[in-house]
């Protein structure tokens, strides 16, 4: 069980993980599968759970069931843990721990997406 809500840990394809991140797309788990195998972790990813379906109310006289058709498919999200249980996806970002393919330093913003190019001369504090 985790300290903090910052740091978790699942049972991802039953492997003990740290989660970096929950309910991500496919495009997303690409970007941080590429950036944490350069970085030397073994990256677990396994689909999430589908949500959980609310309560139908009672059907009256008069009126149909909903056809399995007419039910809007939930969008396919991925878990993403890696297997080194120290690691924790805040800490790396901001201990600067995490390099990019061409050797800057992880910031935020990269992180999140935000910036194709890792700017690591400007502190994330500075900007």
């Amino acid at each position: 069980m985790a300290i903090n809500k910052n740091h978790e840990f699942e049972d991802l394809d039953n492997i003990k993980c740290s989660i970096v991140e929950k309910n991500v797309s496919p495009e997303r788990v690409a970007f941080l599968k590429d950036l944490l195998t350069f970085n030397k972790y073994e990256v677990v990813v396994v689909p999430s759970p589908a949500p959980k379906a609310a309560v139908a109310a009672p059907i009256t006289e008069g009126e149909t069931a909903p056809t399995p058709a007419s039910t809007t498919a939930a969008p396919t999200t991925f878990t993403l843990g890696v297997t080194d249980l120290r690691f924790n996806p805040t800490n790396a970002v901001f201990g600067r721990s995490l390099h990019t393919t061409d050797g800057h330093v992880v910031t935020l913003a990269y992180w999140s997406q935000e910036d194709a190019v890792s700017n690591d001369s400007v502190p994330y504090f500075e900007k």
